[in-house]
């Protein structure tokens, strides 16, 4: 009997939970055009506001998108021989891609106006909160230092505070007293 692959340590392209997150994000994805007429009306200026943020998401995630090039992958499992990208839009969030799809799918889940595409949407945030996780344990294995020091200064998302610039300072004025 052989012991259990641990997907983190041993990951295997489009395996382990990977090919779930997946499968995962793609159903929230299409559940965002859940059939069925509008339940409410949107107030004035909200539609216009989602058009445009559903253009700057979709944008976004070209962006990322291109800038990866041939190392694109569905999976939380960087290709083999993947470089780290840290330039583009990946010096502003280390998931420019996610980040628009974020976006563009809260456009969606808006101007849907209904509450199906709206559960959606919070499900698609959960799973890509998960697999951003694996995915920054994948490439913390991989690369290391270098992912160390850019997830050190780089945010998760573009809205997030880069990490350790985030917090106000407090009484001690920002500086650790203990």
């Amino acid at each position: 009997m052989s012991a259990a692959r641990d997907p983190v340590r041993d990951p295997e392209p489009g395996g382990g939970d990977g090919g779930v997150l997946v499968a995962a994000q793609v159903l929230a994805v299409a559940a965002l055009a859940w059939p069925g007429p509008p339940r409410w009306r949107l107030p004035r200026g909200v539609r216009p506001l989602a058009v445009v943020a559903g253009a700057v998401g979709t944008a976004l995630t070209e962006e990322g998108l291109r800038f990866l090039g041939r190392d694109v992958t569905a999976f939380p499992e960087p290709r083999a021989g993947a470089r780290l990208q840290t330039t583009g839009p990946y010096a502003h969030s280390r998931h420019p891609v996610y980040a628009g799809l974020l976006v563009a799918a809260t456009a969606t889940a808006v101007l849907r106006r209904r509450p199906e595409p709206l559960v959606a949407l919070a499900a698609l945030a959960g799973v890509l909160h998960v697999k951003t996780g694996r995915e920054e344990r994948l490439l913390a294995r991989r690369f290391g230092l270098a992912w160390e020091e850019y997830a050190a200064s780089t945010p998760r998302l573009p809205a997030l505070p880069r990490p350790g610039r985030g917090a106000a300072p407090g009484p001690t004025g920002g500086r650790r007293t203990g």
